[in-house]
């Protein structure tokens, strides 16, 4: 049986990690911390520190959503207020809930930034560049010369595609979940 993060607060951190290097000048130019934003909406790990704090209802098993992460403070509702409390580690490293409605508080993030989530940040980047370079917001455009038409359509939801469609949500895949 596992327990149910009802809700998740997340801080924002102080900085994101450094702009991986290789990047082209239209690359560069795009602003990293909505790169990074991009990244960590798509994955589980955060590279730089931030506070959270998780609503957790039901009984059974819990883990962090997020890694890696350190909890600060354990509480249960009981009555009208929070109560601080102890909590039996589990098996698989989290803890063992025996019901009611838990706030866990702390940290999650640090670490160095792996060389294949540096490869996505560019990949993402690149793309975004390209995509910026060719005409942002244009839906569909043609072209005439003489006897020869060139047509292109341009898919209104390719920005919100640009994880998948820039191969850095195949790099990322063993970064979803915690």
């Amino acid at each position: 049986m596992t327990a149910t993060t009802i809700r998740q607060v997340e801080g924002a951190p102080a900085s994101y990690p450094p702009t991986p290097s290789g990047l082209s000048t239209a690359a560069q130019a795009l602003d990293a911390d909505a790169i990074w934003q991009r990244i960590e909406a798509w994955i589980a790990w955060r590279f730089t520190e931030r506070s959270v704090e998780w609503i957790v209802e039901g009984c059974g098993e819990w883990h962090p959503p997020l890694t890696p992460a350190s909890i600060a403070t354990v509480e249960v509702w009981k009555a009208d207020a929070w109560e601080a409390v102890t909590l039996s580690p589990s098996p698989m490293g989290g803890y063992c809930l025996p019901g009611g409605t838990y706030r866990f508080t702390g940290t999650v993030g640090g670490g160095t930034v792996p060389e294949v989530v540096n490869e996505a940040f560019r990949r993402l980047a690149e793309y975004m560049a390209a995509r910026t370079a060719a005409k942002a917001g244009v839906m569909s455009e043609s072209v005439r010369a003489g006897s020869v038409s060139i047509s292109r359509r341009s898919s209104p939801s390719a920005a919100a595609q640009a994880m998948s469609n820039s191969g850095a949500g195949d790099l990322l895949r063993s970064y979803r979940r915690a």
